[in-house]
């Protein structure tokens, strides 16, 4: 049978009980006018015996089917993509294989579970077929299923923001800017590194590609386009919800990125992980502590670097040149400074003595020249 992703437990709290009532009511006057559930699905990943199925369940006007809606939605001002009303408690139907279950949406509209497969799956991609049941006709989308079986040694994970695409998250007035009101399809890519990602994948065909953001479900189309449009390697997105939680009126970004890793790091025991993300937010802090903890499944960590305007307008001590961070400390988790005199090209050990290198540059053909160092990184080697 399936199961729900777990997650921590949550108690009620007046922020959702709002939301809740706010979308109870704005979904019945959108029912009054015609609209209907309809299906959004997201890429879900898995083993060949198990899956996790990714989906949402929004209300939506009747109007003839678009062949490309992700394109549609990359041409759209950033704020249209958090003008949608969720359909909570609608059945769903999920069919893996020959394996058929039934689930219901969540307050949010969210499907999130995780389904056994009758027959193992091979490695790659594959699709389950997800059908809403409440509606005057039953709706279908296919969810795609990166599968990664135990041949699969080499992973990525990958921050979105500031790291594949510019967003200058640090600043938050320009970041606002360009998350609400900017067209979609203006996304600058971070210099160098699609060039990186694709050197990458064909140093190790087989590797699986993960983005990891804070950012949330409602951007999907868009970050699916703009990483297409790029040719970024294609890989499921792993978002997080927008607005308050069971919980709070706000939920942690780094508590979804720690949650996030481990589940990956527990279906997946087999790969190694390059994870890679700036040094605007946390991702310094949270990179570094799972290699000191897990250096037999953290490959490398690497960082782009900010600039020191940018590191002071995120609350940071700015770092100093481009250097790889090489050292411990109080200062360690926020940004990557230069240590022990690293130079460019070179990768220096991990914090904390941590076996696991980190290399640090403020572009992708930077960070590149710093991975080659670094063995079976951008070669095919596997070193133990």
């Amino acid at each position: 049978m399936a199961t729900p992703t777990p997650h921590a437990s949550q108690r009620p709290h007046l922020a959702a009980a709002i939301e809740d009532r706010l979308y109870a009511a704005a979904g019945w006057a959108l029912a009054r006018a015609g609209w209907r559930p309809r299906l959004e699905t997201y890429a879900g990943y898995g083993t060949p015996d198990r899956v996790r199925v990714l989906a949402r369940v929004v209300l939506s006007p009747q109007r003839p089917g678009t062949p490309n809606r992700d394109a549609l939605r990359a041409g759209r001002r950033g704020f249209r993509h958090f003008l949608t009303v969720p359909a909570p408690e609608r059945r769903v139907r999920i069919q893996v294989g020959s394996r058929t279950t039934t689930v219901t949406s969540d307050r949010a509209g969210y499907v999130d579970v995780e389904l056994p497969t009758d027959e193992p799956l091979s490695d790659g991609w594959h699709t389950a077929l997800v059908t809403c049941l409440d509606g005057p006709e039953p709706g279908e989308a296919d969810a795609p299923l990166r599968v990664l079986d135990e041949s699969t040694r080499f992973g990525v994970v990958s921050d979105i923001d500031d790291t594949t695409m510019v967003t200058a998250v640090p600043r938050p007035l320009l970041a606002a800017w360009n998350t609400f009101v900017r067209h979609s399809s203006a996304r600058r890519a971070v210099p160098g590194m699609p060039e990186l990602y694709r050197s990458i994948q064909r140093a190790h065909p087989d590797a699986a590609f993960f983005y990891l953001s804070t950012g949330a479900w409602n951007t999907a189309g868009t970050l699916r386009a703009f990483l297409s449009r790029h040719a970024y390697p294609s890989g499921p997105l792993l978002l997080t919800d927008w607005g308050p939680t069971l919980t709070g009126w706000f939920r942690s970004g780094q508590a979804h990125k720690r949650a996030s890793l481990d589940q990956l790091m527990s279906w997946f025991p087999h790969v190694r992980w390059v994870l890679i993300g700036d040094d605007g937010q946390h991702d310094v802090e949270i990179y570094q502590d799972y290699a000191r903890r897990r250096p037999d499944r953290v490959r490398v960590v690497a960082i782009r670097q900010l600039t020191g305007g940018q590191q002071v307008l995120a609350g940071n001590a700015p770092h100093v040149g481009n250097g790889s961070h090489g050292g411990s400390g109080p200062d360690a988790g926020n940004g990557v400074r230069a240590g022990n005199g690293a130079s460019a090209g070179t990768a220096t050990a991990g914090p904390g003595g941590s076996p696991v290198p980190t290399v640090a540059g403020p572009d992708g053909d930077e960070l590149g020249r710093r991975l080659a160092t670094v063995p079976g990184v951008l070669d095919d080697a596997d070193p133990s």
